[in-house]
């Protein structure tokens, strides 16, 4: 099959697809690692309310989306930044979100982000109003059945004046988590307005804090993921962890080489690339259970480049390319995006995705991955 692709300069060249579709190997009941993965949203196209207002969801669309990933084994990391949290889909968004999927999904593991959204980071004044918007989202969240990822707030970078601002902060908010949870170390790369997380712009001093935090609190703490795009930084975190407190990689950069580990320890998976390598992870993780690291590697490595392209500068815009994926896939019939989303990214940066996709097989139907892709092209003025 071939599709006819604009090159760097506009030119139209013929692309031959080469890969085949990935049969899907759902993760069995015991993985060798801990898997999630975050998961996007359908916007609803026929909404009439403009874009930069309250999300309009497809729900039925979007619970599909998560059947399929339950479908697969994988683990379920609900209203994160995947999901446009805080960039189109908003804290009764979030909380509707996170009811809905309790709701379809009652034994599926799903972990969801619980942070301070409803807390406009302009009107913040102390760590009273931080700590009153973590402790509403907890009842909250709690109150229908929920596990909690504990994201990071962008009223508390703004208040905090000290690192032991956020120890503190944390203690009170942890307290009230009736068990334990995923804390999330969100780089500025992803969300420029946690710059100086943890009260500094030095990650050795922030690690320092993050780690006074699990120590004194690791009663309540599942693990930590942190999304900053740096193997080495995560490794040395990794090495420092309580005994029983789990390193999930956010690294969608690295992840093949995290997740398979050293002498020294391995990194679980919360990755927003999960979401269109879904299929692919039953299939690794299976391999790295057997004692196969090898076939592992074989079967995750390739998909890197995708992953670095999804999730290039600006990486807060890297949602783009996954809802693309999952359009170009059928998981939904359109490619509109909470907040306009859709528009974020280039041309090219769809072109790229289409080959690198296919070439891993990551295009379950090539037939109708194609007659989207020319519709797409159209759309651009592409004959």
């Amino acid at each position: 099959m071939r599709i006819a692709l604009p090159d760097a300069s506009g030119a139209l060249q013929e692309y031959q697809l080469t890969g085949d579709p990935l049969a899907a190997a759902p993760l069995g009941p015991d993985p060798a690692r801990v898997v999630f993965s975050a998961a996007h949203v359908v916007a609803d196209p026929f909404t009439s309310a403009d874009p930069s207002g309250p999300a309009a969801v497809d729900w039925e669309a979007t619970m599909a989306f998560r059947r399929h990933l339950a479908g697969l084994g994988l683990g379920i990391a609900e209203a994160m930044d995947t999901a446009q949290r805080g960039m189109g889909l908003d804290w009764p968004g979030a909380l509707e979100l996170i009811r809905r999927t309790k709701a379809e999904l009652p034994d599926a593991l799903v972990y969801n982000g619980c942070g301070t959204d409803q807390l406009d980071p302009a009107e913040a004044r102390s760590l009273d109003d931080v700590r009153a918007a973590y402790l509403e989202q907890v009842a909250a969240i709690q109150g229908v059945g929920g596990r909690l990822i504990v994201m990071a707030s962008r009223a508390l970078a703004k208040v905090a004046a000290t690192p032991e601002d956020y120890v503190r902060l944390y203690a009170d908010v942890l307290a009230a988590c009736d068990q334990p949870v995923i804390l999330h170390w969100l780089g500025d790369m992803f969300d420029p307005a946690l710059a100086g997380y943890w009260g500094t712009d030095s990650f050795e001093a922030a690690m320092e804090t993050a780690l006074a935090v699990i120590r004194d609190n690791a009663a309540k703490i599942d693990g930590i993921k942190i999304s900053l795009l740096d193997k080495d930084k995560e490794i040395a975190m990794r090495r420092r962890l309580p005994a029983g407190v789990k390193m999930y990689t956010g690294d969608d950069f690295n992840y093949p080489e995290l997740i398979a580990g050293d002498a020294q320890g391995h990194s679980h998976a919360l990755l927003g690339i999960f979401d269109p390598l879904a299929v692919a992870v039953g299939k690794a993780i299976g391999q790295l259970g057997a004692g196969d690291v090898a076939g592992f590697r074989a079967t995750l490595d390739p998909t890197v480049p995708l992953a670095r392209l999804i999730f290039r500068a600006p990486t807060q815009y890297y949602k783009t390319g996954v809802v693309f994926l999952a359009w170009l896939n059928g998981f939904q019939d359109h490619f509109v995006m909470l907040n306009g989303a859709q528009a974020m990214r280039p041309l090219p940066y769809f072109v790229d995705c289409f080959k690198l996709a296919e070439q891993n097989g990551l295009l379950r139907d090539p037939d109708l991955a194609v007659a989207r892709m020319k519709r797409l092209l159209a759309v651009y003025g592409v004959a």
